[in-house]
Formats: structure tokens, C-alpha cells, sequence
């Protein structure tokens, strides 16, 4: 595998001499538009923090069908298994990041995870992906960073049907109308979704089927009321139903478990925009979406299990933007969020949980000198449930030259404790019996059960149970763009975050019967950092390739603190206690030092378009195999592995286009670790557009 990542770091490199071609929207640089690293329509050439583009062109040519698809293939970014398909940013867990669709965040999180396998690709414009700490602008859950779905269909593209079908029998339908007159704009997208399944169960010894259908409707209308103002609704519904059928090996005896899952999701979003004059505009957006989702299984223990989770999300905002001259550009805003979550998981599925969360922001773009961007914003959140959070940040651009820029941010994120932490009430008994309680009731709850007798012992991490109080990240950014022609880009990217108030789960007691109980407290300190490498390269007007390399360092630095005292032991090869080294540390879990990437794509004027895709990640501890809790060589790790991907293609100018391809070629298939990641997956696509005359 050294030998494979050698090569897609420097393979690009040599290819940077060449130049003197025209710019291909593939390299998405310069005068290319993004609106989420600022919250307001600026060019890429003038962003100060770190932000990748994959515009509409890059998800077509892969042959993506959901968002997971096209995230994992993009630097920084690796794919997590539990609960669904979670995104992880520069080594951050997915629940510290927020994903956003048309600027409106996604809910239903499980353990923190949003799956999102849930969302079709077929009507996307483009994805933007901001990194570092964004709670400035969007608040909690932007500590690691944003992710900004944005739709928008072509008014000069009035009708485009779609149909797919592979391996597993999967099928995927899609239609997207447009219509657009002067004063109306109509957007419509259908997408139908179905598959046998690739599942891997982690418990399960071989592949299982796990059937999905999946519907999902979006519709925009935009109105224009006068020449300085227009009014906007988008309705989005998302309706899934999986069947799980899983299948395990015990005592030379298979036995099955079923089952059936339902999620639905449902949004809706109003915007009125007003122009004053040509430097001031403002907006206001109301937003409304309710998550729902049950399971009712048959587990293979034999005890029934029922799972409900509903979180109602409502907010209202107002920003406005003022132009004060041509060096000076104002952002603030303001808005309230109500939430409510109900949940089998908590103390009464029939009673929902509310939080409100009242906030305003503002930031500042200064541009004293051609080459000189400077932007200073601050958020203030202000949470019924838990203390305020302020959240500061600072960036700036420096052009070195047309050739050379140099980017720098530092800024802090939060995280509000969620729903789970502050409530959670669930006790597995088909696992030994062991709870886990919110910090809300613990105290209560086990306060009740030992006046039972139900309580064998109290830890006196059970006396330190007090209010959750945010997680805090500060963040730290440098990077360096050098585009030698319009035609190759290179940048190198250092990154620190540090996160202090880290929430964990503790135990906090035992049951008499030696059970264990859990709950949550702020203990933790802990950082990620590392260093990004990419490069872009034209070689001819059909030719671009595509590198992207990652080292990541992860660690908790109260566990490094005890293994520099001499406090942390393993067990060495032969099972004898030795104290830890801390070059043994391996940091965080599931987090993998190194990751790789490279892409070729060729794409011909008549048409004829072909890529292909290599992916390398190397190896990440799992499980903590010596009961130390600190994760080091020891532990049980997921293996590096290598994934290969290809798709191919034809657009005709009658409208029609074809396209095939095969992912995951090599049939690398990890049932423990990557249970989302399916065996060699073949694949073909057929399509019909029309077009407007130009």
C-alpha cells in the first residue's frame, strides 16, 4: 500500500510543468460563486477559510447516487459506519459537523450521527464544504466545520428523466422539471430508490440482504413580487422503509432476525428577500422539518425491540447585508430555534422534550488593500438549557501575488449538549442490563433505585453529575494556494483544533447485580491536527487529474498526560502487564493517520467521458482489546485498505446520454468495520434531457 500512496502524491507533481490551457471547470477555481463560508454570494478566489467545491459536473461524471457517495471521494473527509453513514472532518466525530441543505440544517441524529445515506444527489447544483470552526455564522455543531447541500435545477434544462440499475438489484428513478418566466421560477424533483441491499452487519459472519425503498419529493417556487423583492418556499419529503433480515452462525445453527424500519422526513422553508438599493438587502427565512423514525425488530436474543425517535425542528431568522462601501462589507443577523424530541430512548415516548435557542451574529469584511482581505465575526447563543456561548472568529486573505495565496483563520466552535445526553433512559437488557442516563435525571433516577435497593455502588464520578455545559472547539488554519497556470493548482493545508469540555460517558455506579450505569459529564480535553496536500493539473483539453493526500494526528491529552506520568499499563505480546509508551499512543478512535486519493478524468468534445477514482485510507483502531480505555498498538485495528472506482460515459447533442461503471473494483468488503461499504458494485444509467434554444 506505501508503494500505491507514494504514487498518487507524486504522479500529479511532475505534471505541473505543463501549462498554457484553458481553465476547466473541474479545477473550481477563482471566479467560481460560494455563499456558505460567508453566508453571502462571494467568488472563490476571495474566500479566507478553507473550502472545497464539488459542483454538479464532478457528481454526474462519478456516478453517485446518495450524498455519502461523493463525500468520501473528497480530501479531508472520511465515511462513518454507526447509525447510518456519518461524516467525520479532520478527525471530528459527525456530530461536530453541520449539514445544511439550501443554508437549513438536517436533523434526526442517531448517537450523534446523521445518515446520510438519506439524500438523493439528482437535483444538486453543487456542495460546498467548509473547514474549521464555523459556529460564528451557524452555531452549534459547526465546530469541525459546514457541509452545504445546494439544489437548483437549470431554467434552460425544462424537463430530465433518468433511470438506473445494478448490482443487487438496485434501481434509482429520478425527474427534474424547471420552469421559469420572468416573474416565476418552478423547480421539481422526484427520485424513487430501491435495492436488495449490501448490508454487512457488524454481528453477521456473511453479506445479508436488507432490502430499502426509498421516495424522495422537492419542490421550489420562487416569485418575483417586484424588481427589488421575491418570495421563496421549498418543500422537501424523504420516506424510506428498510427491511432487515439478518442472519448468524451459532453452534453450527443459523439463525435469523426481521424486522422493519420507517423514517420520514419532512420540510419546509419560506424566504422573503428585499433589496433596498444596490448595498443593502436583507432576508427572512422561516423554516420548519420534523424527523420520524421507528423500528420494530425481532432481535436475535429473542427480545422484542422498539425504537422511536422524533425531533421537531422550527426556526425563524433575519439577516442582513449592507455593503458600506467598496472596503467595507456588514453581515448580522438574528433568530430563534424551537426543538422538541421525543424518543422511546427517554424517560416517556409520549412526551416531547423542548429547547429554545435565541441568537445573533454579525461579521465584518474589511478590504483595505487590493490584496488584502480581513473578515472578524461573532455569534452569541443563548440556550434555555444550558449556559450562553460566544463564538469569535478571525480570517484573513493575503494575495502574494496572482499566483500565490496565503489563507489564515483561528476561530471557536461549539457544541450544546443534545437531547441524548441531557435525557437519555435506556437500560439494554439483552446486554448484560447495563443503563445509560442524561444528565438531567441521573441523579434522580438512581437516587430512586437505591432507595430500592436496586444500587450495589456509586463512583464518585456520581457526585460530580452536574448541568452539561457546551463543548468548545478553537481552531487553527494556514494554508497556501499556488496557481502556476489557470490550468494547475496546488495547496498544502495545516490544521489544529482543540477541544476542551469534552463530553463523555462515564460510569457513574453498578447495580447490586454488577451492572453497569452510565451517564455524562464534561472531562474531556482533546485535538486533532495534521496536514492536507492537493493538486489539481490540466494536461489537455480532455485531461485533468486530481491528488489529495491527509495526515491526521489525533489524541486526548488527559490520557496523555497519565501515560507521561508512568499511570497507563498494557499487556505485551504475551499477556504480562507492562507500562504504556507513548509512542504505543495511537490517539482517537476510529481515525486513520493517512488517507489518499486519486482522479483521473477525461472528457471529450463530443461527448465521451470516462474517470477513474483510487481511495486509500490506512488503519484506525476499533476497539480498546486491554481494558486500559486507552487506545494504542495493542487494541484491535480496522485494516488499511485500497478502494477502486470507474464510470464512463456518453451526452449526445439530441439529449440522450448513457453511462456505466463499476465501484469498489477490487472487492474489498470488511464486514465488522465497514458494514456500508458494499463488494464490487456494477452499475448503468440512462438519461433524456431538454433543452431551451439558446
Amino acid at each position: 500500500m506505501k508503494k500505491w500512496l507514494i504514487f498518487i502524491l507524486i504522479s500529479p507533481v511532475g505534471l505541473l510543468a505543463q501549462a498554457g490551457l484553458k481553465r476547466d471547470s473541474l479545477l473550481m477555481q477563482g471566479d467560481t460563486v460560494v455563499v456558505t463560508a460567508n453566508r453571502s454570494e462571494r467568488k472563490l478566489g476571495n474566500i479566507t477559510v478553507p473550502i472545497t467545491i464539488v459542483n454538479a459536473k464532478l457528481i454526474q461524471q462519478s456516478g453517485s447516487l446518495r450524498l455519502t457517495d461523493i463525500l468520501k471521494e473528497q480530501p479531508g473527509l472520511n465515511m462513518t459506519s454507526g447509525f447510518g453513514a456519518g461524516v467525520q472532518l479532520q478527525g471530528l466525530n459527525p456530530d461536530y459537523t453541520i449539514i445544511l441543505i439550501n443554508g437549513e440544517p438536517l436533523v434526526g441524529r442517531t448517537a450523534g450521527v446523521l445518515d446520510l445515506n438519506r439524500i438523493a444527489l439528482g437535483n444538486i447544483k453543487k456542495i460546498e464544504i467548509v473547514k474549521g470552526p464555523s459556529s460564528s455564522l451557524y452555531g452549534s455543531e459547526a465546530m469541525a466545520g459546514v457541509i452545504n447541500i445546494i439544489t437548483e435545477s437549470d431554467a434552460n434544462i425544462p424537463l430530465q428523466a433518468s433511470l438506473r440499475y445494478g448490482t443487487y438489484e438496485t434501481f434509482d428513478a429520478s425527474l427534474n422539471n424547471a420552469i421559469a418566466t420572468k416573474s416565476v421560477f418552478y423547480q421539481g424533483f422526484y427520485n424513487y430508490y430501491s435495492t436488495n441491499g449490501y448490508s454487512i452487519r457488524p454481528n453477521s459472519n456473511s453479506r445479508v440482504t436488507t432490502p430499502i425503498g426509498r421516495y424522495t419529493l422537492n419542490q421550489q417556487l420562487k416569485y418575483k413580487l417586484t424588481e427589488n423583492t421575491n418570495i421563496a418556499i421549498g418543500l422537501r419529503l424523504t420516506d424510506e422503509k428498510v427491511t432487515n433480515d439478518i442472519s448468524v452462525s451459532n453452534g453450527g445453527n443459523t439463525i435469523n432476525s426481521t424486522g422493519k424500519e420507517h423514517n420520514t422526513d419532512q420540510n419546509i422553508n419560506v424566504y422573503l428577500n428585499h433589496r433596498f438599493n444596490n448595498s443593502l438587502k436583507t432576508s427572512f427565512r422561516t423554516y420548519y422539518t420534523n424527523y420520524n423514525a421507528k423500528q420494530d425488530l425481532n432481535t436475535i436474543s429473542g427480545v422484542p425491540y422498539y425504537d422511536l425517535l422524533n425531533h421537531l425542528f422550527k426556526r425563524v431568522e433575519n439577516q442582513t447585508d449592507w455593503n458600506v462601501n467598496k472596503q467595507v462589507n456588514l453581515i448580522f443577523g438574528a433568530g430563534s430555534v424551537w426543538e422538541g424530541v421525543k424518543s422511546t430512548r427517554y424517560d416517556s415516548e409520549k412526551v416531547r422534550k423542548n429547547n429554545i435557542t435565541q441568537y445573533a451574529f454579525t461579521q465584518v469584511e474589511w478590504n483595505p488593500l487590493q490584496k488584502l482581505i480581513l473578515i472578524g465575526g461573532i455569534r452569541y447563543d443563548k440556550n434555555e438549557s444550558f449556559a450562553s456561548a460566544f463564538s469569535p472568529k478571525l480570517s484573513t486573505l493575503i494575495k502574494i501575488s496572482q499566483q500565490q495565496k496565503i489563507k489564515f483563520s483561528i476561530g471557536q466552535g461549539f457544541k450544546a449538549p443534545d437531547f441524548r445526553q441531557m435525557y437519555l433512559d435506556f437500560t439494554n437488557a439483552a446486554a448484560g442490563g447495563y443503563s445509560v442516563f442524561g444528565t438531567a435525571q441521573a441523579q434522580q433516577v438512581i437516587g430512586q433505585l437505591s432507595s430500592l435497593g436496586q444500587i450495589g455502588t456509586l463512583y464518585d464520578s456520581y457526585y460530580q453529575l452536574k448541568t452539561l455545559k457546551p463543548e468548545y472547539s478553537t481552531g487553527m488554519h494556514l494554508s497556501w494556494e499556488y496557481e502556476p497556470s489557470l490550468n494547475s493548482f496546488l495547496s498544502v493545508q495545516l490544521f489544529r483544533n482543540d477541544i476542551s469540555n469534552l463530553i463523555q460517558v462515564q460510569q457513574v455506579g453498578a447495580y447490586v447485580s454488577g451492572a453497569q450505569i452510565f451517564s455524562y459529564l464534561n472531562v474531556g480535553r482533546a485535538f486533532t491536527q495534521g496536514i492536507e496536500l492537493e493538486i489539481k493539473q490540466k494536461l489537455s483539453s480532455s485531461f485533468t487529474v486530481s491528488s489529495a493526500y491527509q495526515y491526521l494526528e489525533t489524541g486526548d491529552k488527559d490520557q496523555i498526560a497519565q501515560i507521561k506520568a508512568g499511570k497507563v499499563y498494557t499487556r505485551d505480546a504475551n499477556g504480562y502487564s507492562k507500562l504504556l509508551a507513548l509512542s504505543d499512543y495511537v490517539g482517537l478512535p476510529n481515525n486513520n493517520k493517512h488517507k489518499a486519493q486519486l482522479k483521473i478524468n477525461y472528457y471529450a468534445k463530443h461527448g465521451f467521458f470516462a474517470n477513474f477514482r483510487m481511495l486509500y485510507r490506512s488503519a484506525w483502531a476499533v476497539n480498546n482489546t486491554n481494558g486500559n480505555e486507552v487506545y494504542d498498538k495493542g487494541d484491535e485495528f480496522a485494516k488499511g485498505y485500497i478502494s477502486l472506482h470507474t464510470s464512463l460515459g456518453k451526452d449526445y447533442q439530441n439529449g440522450f446520454s448513457w453511462q456505466a461503471g463499476c465501484d469498489n473494483i477490487s472487492n474489498y468488503i470488511d464486514p465488522a468495520n465497514l458494514p456500508n461499504l458494499p463488494g464490487r458494485t456494477f452499475y448503468a444509467t440512462i438519461k433524456y434531457q431538454i433543452f431551451h434554444k439558446q
